[in-house]
C-alpha cells in the first residue's frame, strides 16, 4: 500500500487531509530503514511503545492492514479490514475532503 499512500499524500498536499500510519514492526532499525526506502513522509507511529497503550488493542484491530477514514470532526466514516482497493479509498477520501473544504469556505 505504500506506493498508493505516497501518491495520495502528494495529491492531497495543501488540502484538509492527513495520513497517519501505525506500524506493527518490532525492530525500530528495520522500521527506520523501511521508511527511508519507501519514502514515508507522513506520521507513522509504532504500535507498541513502552509506557503507552498498544494502539492496535486500543482501536480493537482484528488484522493488518485496518484502515480508518476519519472526518474533520474526528468521526469514523469508514473502516476497512484489508485494503478495499485504491479507487474506493480515493473516492471516499475525495468525498470527505470536498465536504471539509466546503465547510471551510462557509
Amino acid at each position: 500500500m505504500l506506493p498508493h499512500e505516497r501518491s495520495l499524500v502528494k495529491r492531497m498536499e495543501n488540502k484538509p487531509f492527513a495520513l497517519i500510519g501505525v506500524n506493527g514492526d518490532h525492530d525500530p532499525e528495520v522500521l527506520k530503514k523501511q521508511n527511508e526506502v519507501h519514502k514515508v513522509t507522513w506520521r507513522s507511529f509504532k504500535d507498541k511503545q513502552e509506557g503507552k497503550p498498544v494502539i492496535s488493542e486500543e482501536w480493537n484491530l482484528l488484522g493488518w492492514p485496518t484502515l480508518y477514514l476519519i472526518d474533520h470532526k474526528g468521526v469514523i466514516r469508514q473502516k476497512w479490514l484489508g485494503s478495499p482497493g485504491d479507487k474506493i479509498i480515493d473516492a471516499s477520501i475525495d468525498e470527505l475532503v470536498k465536504e471539509a473544504e466546503g465547510k471551510q469556505k462557509s
